[in-house]
């Protein structure tokens, strides 16, 4: 207040409040300049009057009531503002989502909305000689609802989506175990770098594919530091069945300690 400062003229205050006053005043004044605002457009933003704002550039006033607000509308650190440490900038905080709307649940009996189409689930199952071998197949029954407006803005057609679920760690961090992915089976031609599901001799396998010369193929985890690069010759690459390029996943994560519901 005024008083603080009249104390201090006549010995009543001791000196240091006296500077941290006028220190942060001169803050203030410099954060004001700085987002190009005069006394009174501070102060309407602020919703406080005019006269506070210059009690506290003249350092006259010491309250610290106003200042978080007084940083946030100047653009300045508000520990930078009250203590002078730090840099004067804040941190600048962007937004990095956009909320679309609300979930709703749905089961096997929910008819599909005019958005929605039901799409084909690729699994492994064993074949019927008991060997131990597998095959990759369309599961019968399973399908997954899937928005129309997805499968437009990827550029994929209805029928030629279908989807399969991700095992192993291998493509962590970017599609974790479990996850659900989307597959364009219209894209079988391979661009270098794109990801790709495949049957790889009845396995069904998620990874990146490069094409080398003679015919070739690299396939290649993003957990590249626990699974190397496999290579494969022309012969090898030629018995692949591309199923289609994964255009969309998705994954479910679960709480630590939270039980799975039944």
């Amino acid at each position: 207040m005024v008083e603080d400062k009249q104390d201090y003229l006549q010995g009543n205050k001791p000196p240091y409040k006296f500077d941290r006053m006028n220190e942060l005043g001169k803050r203030i004044k410099t954060a004001r300049a700085h987002a190009r605002l005069t006394q009174k457009e501070l102060a309407e933003r602020v919703g406080i009057s005019q006269p506070v704002i210059s009690q506290l550039e003249k350092g006259e006033n010491l309250q610290s009531v106003h200042l978080i607000k007084i940083s946030s509308q100047c653009g300045v650190s508000p520990i930078w503002l009250e203590t002078g440490r730090g840099e004067m900038l804040a941190q600048q905080i962007e937004s990095n989502a956009e909320l679309i709307g609300v979930m709703s649940a749905w089961d096997s009996d929910t008819p599909l909305r005019d958005d929605e189409v039901a799409i084909p689930l690729y699994k492994e199952v064993e074949m019927a000689a008991g060997c131990g071998a597998t095959q990759v197949i369309e599961a019968p029954g399973r399908l997954l609802r899937f928005a129309k407006s997805t499968l437009r803005e990827a550029g994929v057609l209805e029928r030629n989506a279908a989807c399969a679920t991700v095992r192993g760690r291998s493509m962590e961090r970017l599609i974790m175990d479990g996850a659900t992915i989307g597959i364009d089976r219209g894209s079988l031609d391979i661009e270098d770098g794109e990801i790709y599901a495949f049957d790889h001799d009845g396995m069904l396998r998620v990874k990146y594919l490069y094409r080398m010369p003679g015919g070739g193929l690299r396939i290649r985890s993003e957990n590249d530091e626990e699974y190397p690069d496999e290579v494969l010759t022309a012969e090898q690459a030629a018995e692949l069945r591309i199923l289609g390029w994964v255009f969309w996943w998705s994954t479910v994560r679960r709480r630590r300690g939270l039980s799975i519901a039944k």
